[in-house]
């Protein structure tokens, strides 16, 4: 077991050092291009089936429930400056060694073969056979530890970002995180569609635009992270003894977390379970789905490489938008300065005496300017702002109803951007809020006296222990009743919030709809059965047997069904509460409204 961080504050971030911590997550999600806009495509030119492509990623939901929730209970339980750097490093390392398998596969395949003296040449069958199979056994081995890596990367840089970031810029941090995925994505998707065999450096590769493709993704990864691992560091735990073993120790702060998460990061996770339900089939099947589109638009089956190019240029305008909706969306969460707490605000009356003030300063310098007294505005919830995202996506994804050109599809995609952008913001930021809300009432209470202690945050002043919900905003209330739970460990007051565990928790979440659609109801079986009945009853008549796109539709209907789950999300999203920051400012500002009509005209 390990004390929790220090009581000192964190130093506030500057702009520059919220860049250079999340820079990484641009290289990471550079590499997730690799599977998501070149995966099944790079799988059915193996000789994969449409059906079984199903299974590989099965590679996805398997690293998310294993890799995040341990490797996050691991660094957790570390007192090391280094405990979130050397999973960050160690995942780069697989990440290169699994990228460069899928970029030379064949090669590999050819070489191994050869080595074993497998058929007489080139032009025996047997060879070529074999071959194939043992191309096709390497790209999926290495997509599994692609997967891995990555899951283990990018849960290592949330963790870093929740471990290094102060309370008050956890919603900025998030925001630049979504922002370099989204930049990842521009990136990853353009050069995916430029001819890069053209570019002078990458002729010297060799092979097809799939492989320069992985180069360029490699030299990208490791400049980033480099960045991040260079410029930012933990702060170092101290260690208290412990009677567990390390491995009872991390079992049991996975089980913890797991059982006792409060209510409102439940809700979260429940929201998410079935957010990703829908953005599962379209993060691996929207290339796909474009060129389904094109070859019912040609009414014949498309070149492959234009197919797969012009599903990667709908994906990157799905990142043009998303990046700026990215930068726009957060602004309108923003919190006003005016409506936060003062490092003067040591109890309530202090408070209440400061807002008093405030208003009386505000009404007078308004009264000399001839002008009414105007108020702070309530920035928007970010829950109010998710559920706008997911019924987009629900109303997005039924449009596909009436979807018949490749345009049309590609303003489809790019509209999702839009949706994807709050995705990767808003959830996380609610959830790290709430955990540094959690980790300040943990430090408050693990003052070796054991007196009774104030607890409060900056964006939380002290509160009467009074019982009341987020409509009752002047009633005062404890921090922890704000969160749900009397200790997230539901146990001692003294231990430390498993912040790197509850993330993996929450990633759980996200992994295992996708787990139990392609395991327990399987996506496997359920993708299978709609290719089938979609593709079984088109009318259709393809001249070939083999084509990849000529005569199917069933990734419309999966998106069609997708859509429908994150309709359910949105709904369960209307349970989520308000963050304590936002509780605090919309208390603030009803005060304010009330000390504004007792002023008078």
């Amino acid at each position: 077991m390990i004390t929790g961080r220090p009581k000192a504050l964190k130093k506030r971030l500057s702009t520059w050092d919220l860049i250079t911590l999340s820079i990484s997550m641009l290289g990471a999600q550079i590499v997730w291009t690799v599977e998501l806009g070149y995966g099944t495509p790079f799988l059915l030119s193996l000789g994969i089936s449409e059906q079984l492509t199903a299974l590989v990623w099965l590679a996805g939901p398997i690293s998310g429930l294993i890799a995040q929730p341990v490797i996050g209970a691991v660094s957790d339980s570390s007192t090391s400056k280094y405990r979130r750097r050397y999973w960050i490093v160690l995942a780069t390392v697989v990440l290169i060694v699994s990228t460069l398998v899928l970029a030379y596969c064949e090669a590999l395949a050819a070489f191994f073969v050869d080595l074993f003296q497998v058929g007489a040449g080139d032009w025996d069958e047997k060879r070529t056979t074999r071959v194939a199979n043992t191309a096709i056994g390497f790209a999926i081995i290495a997509f599994y530890l692609l997967d891995f890596a990555l899951n283990a990367l990018q849960a290592s840089l949330r963790n870093l970002l929740l471990d290094i970031t102060p309370a008050s810029q956890l919603n900025a941090g998030n925001a630049w995180h979504g922002r370099m995925t989204h930049a990842g994505n521009i990136i990853g998707f353009g050069f995916g569609f430029l001819p890069l065999a053209k570019l002078p450096f990458f002729r010297l590769l060799g092979g097809t635009q799939f492989r320069k493709f992985c180069i360029l993704c490699i030299v990208i990864l490791v400049i980033t992270v480099w960045i991040t691992c260079a410029l930012h560091e933990e702060q170092e735990r101290k260690k208290i003894s412990s009677s567990q073993g390390k491995l009872r120790e991390i079992w049991n702060n996975i089980k913890v977390a797991i059982l006792n998460l409060p209510k409102p990061i439940r809700r979260v996770c429940y929201v998410q379970f079935f957010a990703f339900m829908g953005w599962f089939p379209f993060l691996f099947y929207s290339t796909t789905y474009v060129g389904q589109i094109m070859a019912l638009e040609l009414d014949r089956e498309p070149d492959p490489d234009l197919a797969t190019r012009t599903g990667e240029f709908a994906m990157l305008l799905y990142s043009i938008v998303a990046v700026i909706a990215g930068t726009v969306l957060p602004h309108l969460a923003n919190r006003d300065r005016r409506l936060m707490a003062h490092k003067d605000d040591v109890d309530e009356d202090a408070e209440l005496t400061r807002i008093k003030n405030t208003v009386r300063q505000w009404k007078a310098e308004a009264a000399r300017k001839g002008k009414p007294l105007r108020l702070p505005m309530m920035p928007f919830l970010l829950r109010n702002i998710w559920t706008g995202a997911l019924l987009w996506f629900t109303v997005l994804t039924l449009s596909t109803f009436f979807i018949t050109t490749v345009a049309q599809a590609t303003v489809f995609i790019a509209l999702v951007g839009v949706c994807w952008a709050v995705a990767i913001w808003a959830p996380f930021a609610i959830i790290m809020e709430l955990l540094k809300e959690l980790s300040s009432v943990a430090e408050d209470n693990s003052h070796d006296d054991g007196r009774p202690l104030h607890s409060r945050t900056h964006s939380t002043p002290g509160l009467r222990n009074v019982h009341s919900n987020e409509r009752q905003p002047l009633l005062r209330r404890h921090s922890l009743d704000e969160i749900g739970n009397d200790s997230i460990n539901g146990s001692s007051p003294h231990t430390p919030v498993a912040g790197g565990t509850i993330l993996g928790v929450h990633n759980l979440a996200i992994v295992m709809p996708q787990f139990m659609v392609r395991i327990i109801l399987s996506v496997a079986v359920v993708t299978s059965i709609i290719f089938r009945i979609a593709d079984g009853s088109t009318g259709i008549e393809t001249d070939n047997e083999s084509d990849t796109y000529h005569g199917k539709n069933g990734v419309a209907w999966v998106l069609r069904f997708g859509g429908m789950c994150t309709l359910v999300g949105a709904l369960i999203a209307r349970m989520v509460p308000p963050t304590p920051t936002e509780k605090a400012m919309r208390r603030r500002l009803s005060e304010m409204r009330d000390l504004k009509e007792e002023m008078g005209p």
